[in-house]
């Protein structure tokens, strides 16, 4: 069973729709890159499925025992949320407010996987500095331990490499194929159209047309309509 379905899904505003009927499919284990210029309608997909917009029309199905509040979420950040004057280790706990339930305040289990996550990613050492500090490339590595707090099944990752310097890119893309081949679900934006080819298993483009497909099914989609890279 998949995990999200979408079926001929409108995104939209109150003013009115973007683009045409999106379908596709997201099953447990795929690496979904979504990829298209600017203002195509990406990032608005993304706040649909996260339930921050609501369908235009058409619906997003859940399943496989995925909840909606449940799904990891790396944002693009802003200028003033790189300045967020907190310590690494809450900006990371705070990956498990959609758990807390009726608790008021973090349980000793929240504690303790906020602990897991910062040592995964490795910025255990980092854990009692401010995170308006931090370098981007950390910033980063501290934001998706944020977001693996909440979820075991599935990471929503909108540009997650924007501003990071060559280096930097390529260990963050390392680090989400190493979480990807540890079993997570990854959907993750890009305006990397050879970092998408590399690691991704499906392609959601937003060119053109809409494509949906593997990445086989993509690059011969691409070479019919005598596209280069």
């Amino acid at each position: 069973m998949s995990l999200i379905t979408c079926r001929n899904l409108i995104l939209g505003y109150e003013d009115g729709p973007i683009g045409s009927e999106l379908n596709f499919t997201v099953n447990k284990g795929d690496y979904l890159c979504i990829i298209g210029e600017n203002g195509s309608g990406k990032t608005t997909l993304m706040k649909t499925l996260l339930g921050l917009l609501k369908p235009y029309g058409g619906e997003v199905l859940f399943g496989d025992g995925l909840k909606q509040e449940k799904i990891g979420y790396l944002p693009q950040q802003t200028l003033v949320q790189k300045d967020f004057p907190a310590s690494v280790r809450e900006v990371v706990l705070s990956g498990r407010i959609s758990h807390l339930g009726k608790h008021f305040f973090y349980q000793k289990k929240d504690r303790e996987e906020a602990e897991r996550q910062m040592a995964r990613l490795q910025i255990k050492n980092l854990e009692n500095h401010s995170y308006r500090s931090l370098s981007g490339g950390q910033q980063q590595r501290v934001l998706l331990a944020r977001a693996l707090c909440a979820t075991d099944d599935l990471l929503v990752l909108d540009e997650p490499v924007t501003g990071l310097d060559a280096n930097i890119t390529k260990i963050m893309y390392e680090t989400i194929r190493q979480l990807h081949k540890e079993g997570m679900t990854i959907i993750m934006i890009s305006h990397d159209i050879h970092a998408a080819l590399k690691y991704a298993t499906h392609i959601l483009s937003f060119e053109d047309t809409h494509f949906f497909g593997t990445k086989d099914q993509y690059l011969q989609y691409r070479q019919k309509k005598g596209g280069s890279f």
